[in-house]
């Protein structure tokens, strides 16, 4: 069992969650996830480990709830336990000493980009970040990646926060403007890291996508996982979780991943929260 000792809210329907994982949290690169289960019954779902801190033995998770499984994880309190974290899962990052790198988030991306950006700096790199969300609400840990960056740039979709647009539209600004990049990495919904990368692919830029598809068991096995990377099978869960982007077939990441959209529609609508069903 692996007790979450807090919870913060940090946007609608995002929660971050600080649970007791001692060895993972010593052992965490950049990059990498667990597989957490609430319970027997509960199905298994792939998280990014969003921060880690070894003094006290926890790692923070970041939630989005937009299924049956993650609505019950945002829904859990302090003192409560989840059933299984399973990890360190996949490749850490590819970092590399004084990298000139821009770090794109885009809505719960931003979780993911957090101990990647702090892992280039650490490599004396120099960050540029941009943080994307579709409205002011939605932009999460801006704070802590500021922090981490040489420049951190905001952006929303409908002007709220920060530069107006898409962040496609400020990563083009930037290199319109000047700005020098050895890579880009990009994480967030699957629309939003193929833009990225057709901006990219002209200018021969570098650009590492990080993947989130139905996985199950985090060993290959299953094959849940499965992209097509160069015209090769891939499965994220020990190949990735990032690729290169450029090389990606999203068309096919796209059609996966509503396999099971049906079930998974079902099976949110079923879900009463306790709070709900007392009232």
């Amino acid at each position: 069992m692996h007790p979450i000792l807090s919870r913060e809210v940090l946007a609608p329907d995002v929660v971050r969650l600080w649970v007791e994982a001692p060895t993972i949290a010593r052992k965490r690169r950049p990059g990498q996830f667990v597989i957490v289960r609430i319970s027997d019954a509960g199905e298994r779902i792939p998280l990014t480990i969003a921060d880690a801190d070894p003094d006290i033995g926890a790692i923070a998770l970041v939630v989005q709830g937009v299924g049956k499984t993650t609505r019950m994880l945002n829904a859990m309190e302090a003192g409560e336990a989840l059933l299984d974290v399973v990890g360190p899962l996949g490749r850490p990052t590819r970092i590399e000493p004084k990298q000139r790198v821009c770090c794109i988030g885009g809505g719960i991306g931003a979780a993911v980009v957090y101990p990647l950006a702090r892992g280039f700096k650490a490599a004396d790199g120099h960050v540029t970040a941009i943080v994307g969300a579709r409205t002011r609400a939605l932009v999460i840990l801006e704070h802590e990646i500021r922090h981490v960056s040489d420049r951190c740039v905001v952006s929303t979709d409908d002007g709220t926060y920060g530069r107006p647009g898409l962040v496609t539209d400020a990563l083009r600004a930037l290199i319109d403007a000047g700005a020098a990049f050895d890579e880009v990495v990009a994480v967030g919904p699957l629309p939003m890291m193929r833009a990225v990368c057709e901006v990219t692919r002209p200018i021969g830029l570098r650009t590492t996508v990080s993947l989130n598809p139905i996985m199950v068991d985090g060993t290959g096995m299953c094959g849940g996982c499965r992209v097509t990377v160069n015209g090769e099978p891939k499965f994220v869960c020990v190949d990735g979780p990032e690729f290169d982007g450029h090389r990606v077939d999203f068309a096919e990441l796209a059609a996966r991943l509503t396999a099971f959209r049906e079930q998974e529609i079902e099976a949110a609508a079923r879900y009463q929260p306790a709070a709900a069903t007392a009232r």
